[in-house]
C-alpha cells in the first residue's frame, strides 16, 4: 500500500487492502471475514458462496485479493479461477490438498495455495498481503503434493482442460443455463463421494485424512472432538470397506491401490 498526499500537502492514510472471501461454508466465511477485518490495513468487502458469486463480487467491488475455496456447489473454484485471475490476485484457501488440484490451481494462475489447518492467523494475513504483491505462499501439504507430482513428471488431467475466458457468460437471461453446463465435476475427477455414500462432513474428513492429517489435527481444523473424529472415521471406513487410512485414501482417490504403507494402523 502507498501513502498519498492530498493537494494541500496533508498525508492521507493508506487505502486498506480489499478482500473477497469465497467459501460455501457460512461459518468459514464469517470466521475469515472477522479475522481479516480485524487486522490493520485489511478489509473484507464481500463474501461469496460459490465461484459465480465470487466473480460477480469481484466485478462489483474490485478487490485486491480473492480467497477462493476449491469445492463449492454451483460453480467451483477451479472453474472460476481463470475468470478471476485477469481481475485480481487469487489465493486458494481450501481443505482440498490433492496434487492434481494443487497443480491445476497454480497452473490456472492462483497466487498461492493454503490448506486449512496448516497456517496461523498471522500467516494467513501475510499470505493475503503477499498475494497482492505477487509473492506466492504454499502450505506444507500443497508444497509436498506439488513437489511429488513434479518429481513424477505428472501429466495434466484432461478433466482440467482450460475453458476460453469468453465461454463463461455471467449476465443475461441464459447465464444460469450456461453456468450449469460449464460446471466441471472437479470432485468426481478426483474422488466421487457419491460412489461411497459419504455425507458432506464425512467427505470433508476423508479429504483431511488423505492430506495426511492426524486425528488431533482434524479435530482442530473441524472444531470437533477427537472422539467425534474417530466416530466419523469408523463410518468412513465402513462405507469405503477399508481397514486403514492408506486403504481408504487409495479408494477415495480412485487409484485402485490398497497399500498399507504410511499409516497401516486403524488410527
Amino acid at each position: 500500500m502507498t501513502v498519498e498526499a492530498d493537494p494541500f500537502g496533508e498525508v492521507r492514510p493508506p487505502e486498506p487492502l480489499r478482500v473477497v472471501v469465497a467459501d460455501d461454508n457460512p461459518v468459514v466465511r464469517a470466521g475469515l471475514s472477522a479475522l481479516l477485518t480485524g487486522r490493520d490495513g485489511l478489509e473484507v468487502v464481500a463474501e461469496a458462496a460459490d465461484g459465480r458469486e465470487a466473480y460477480e463480487a469481484t466485478l462489483a467491488h474490485r478487490p485486491d485479493v480473492v480467497l477462493l475455496d476449491v469445492r463449492m456447489p454451483g460453480v467451483d473454484g477451479l472453474t472460476a479461477l481463470p475468470h478471476l485471475v485477469p481481475l485480481t490476485a487469487v489465493l486458494m484457501l481450501t481443505y482440498s490438498g490433492e496434487s492434481d488440484i494443487v497443480h491445476e490451481a497454480l497452473r490456472r494462475g492462483a497466487n498461492g495455495y493454503l490448506v486449512h489447518g496448516e497456517f496461523t492467523p498471522d500467516e494467513l494475513v501475510t499470505a493475503v498481503r503477499d498475494a497482492r504483491r505477487g509473492r506466492p505462499h504454499l502450505t506444507p501439504t500443497a508444497a509436498g503434493r506439488l513437489l511429488a507430482q513434479l518429481r513424477e513428471g505428472g501429466a495434466e488431467d484432461p478433466a482440467f482442460s482450460d475453458a476460453p475466458a469468453g465461454s463463461w457468460p455471467l449476465s443475461g437471461p441464459t447465464s444460469t443455463k450456461n453456468l450449469s453446463q460449464l460446471q466441471p465435476d472437479v470432485a468426481q475427477s478426483v474422488s466421487d463421494r457419491s460412489t461411497y455414500g459419504l455425507s458432506g462432513r464425512e467427505a470433508e474428513i476423508m479429504e483431511l485424512i488423505a492430506s495426511g492429517m492426524s486425528n488431533q489435527q482434524i479435530a482442530a481444523t473441524c472444531f470437533i472432538s477427537e472422539k467425534t473424529v474417530k466416530n466419523h472415521i469408523n463410518r468412513i471406513f465402513a462405507k469405503l470397506h477399508s481397514t486403514s487410512r492408506a486403504e481408504a485414501t487409495a479408494k477415495w482417490r480412485g487409484d485402485g491401490r490398497s497399500s498399507t504403507r504410511g499409516g497401516g494402523g486403524r488410527w
